[in-house]
């Protein structure tokens, strides 16, 4: 995976998402859905962080946070903050 800039979760209401879904396959969007769910089942149940791989207006980025919600639209983080889901690369969990 090509490298990624992390960024603090309070970051993100600044950043700019292009309207474009990323050029994923679909076993690549169920895979990012699989993982959507246990991040959330994860956050809401043991306040367990994942990390959030996604691509704004200048490039790669992560964020290490709790997933509270998620729709076909956007995940929802702590504070109503949202990651476009068309804009997710990947969901990594802690080993």
């Amino acid at each position: 995976m090509p490298q990624h800039t992390m960024i603090p979760k309070e970051r993100i209401p600044s950043l700019r998402f292009p309207r474009q879904a990323l050029p994923l396959s679909a076993e690549e969007h169920s895979e990012i859905r699989q993982k959507m769910e246990r991040a959330t089942r994860l956050g809401n149940g043991e306040h367990g962080k994942c990390r959030i791989v996604f691509r704004d207006d200048e490039g790669l980025k992560a964020v290490e946070t709790t997933i509270w919600a998620y729709d076909t639209q956007n995940i929802v983080l702590k504070y109503g903050m949202t990651i476009p889901v068309s804009r997710v690369v990947s969901i990594e969990f802690p080993s």
